[in-house]
């Protein structure tokens, strides 16, 4: 198993554990992620998103409403507002030993580690978006992504991600 973690810092020696601000009631660790969904972090650290992922378990409606003109099982939606940025950042894919983690969330692919951790390689990661489209995802822009989120949380969708949404742009009613 290959764990990674992700940053737009290209020379971290060493993964201190921490505590992460939304997670006060957990303990300081080091995050990591799956190889599998590594995807859902090849954007810049603050970008709101949408990820969500065809599933089994989805309602027909549900289905031709959120895949109805796809072919991908994968969908991530980001703010417009994001485009220029996610073309012209560089991100840095640190890999971890994976012999401390411990499984988080499964869904997710979130692996935590409550040991310091030396990274074993880094790899640089320019062109974000050509990046996601080889692993076969479907990458939307939108300018607003509440609609969408409102939609997903009300939907048979049961695979899916929100990403720091605390910094999607503020919901305009019509």
């Amino acid at each position: 198993m290959k764990l990674f973690h992700f940053s737009e810092e290209s020379s971290i020696d060493v993964f201190v554990p921490r505590v992460k601000a939304n997670r006060t009631d957990m303990p300081p660790v080091v995050w990591a992620i799956d190889e599998e969904h590594q995807f859902t972090f090849f954007f810049p650290r603050d970008c709101p998103r949408i990820v969500f992922t065809r599933s089994a378990r989805i309602t027909a409606e549900d289905e031709q409403k959120f895949f109805g003109t796809t072919s991908s099982d994968i969908v991530i939606t980001v703010e417009t507002g994001w485009y220029e940025r996610m073309k012209q950042t560089t991100l840095y894919r640190y890999e971890l030993r994976p012999e401390s983690f411990v499984l988080f969330d499964e869904c997710a692919g979130y692996y935590t580690s409550t040991e310091t951790q030396t990274p074993i390689t880094v790899q640089p990661l320019p062109h974000l978006l050509d990046l996601l489209m080889k692993h076969g995802i479907e990458v939307r822009f939108t300018p607003d992504l509440h609609p969408l989120r409102e939609a997903i949380l009300s939907s048979s969708l049961t695979d899916f991600g929100i990403h720091r949404f605390q910094n999607a742009k503020a919901h305009k009613t019509p």
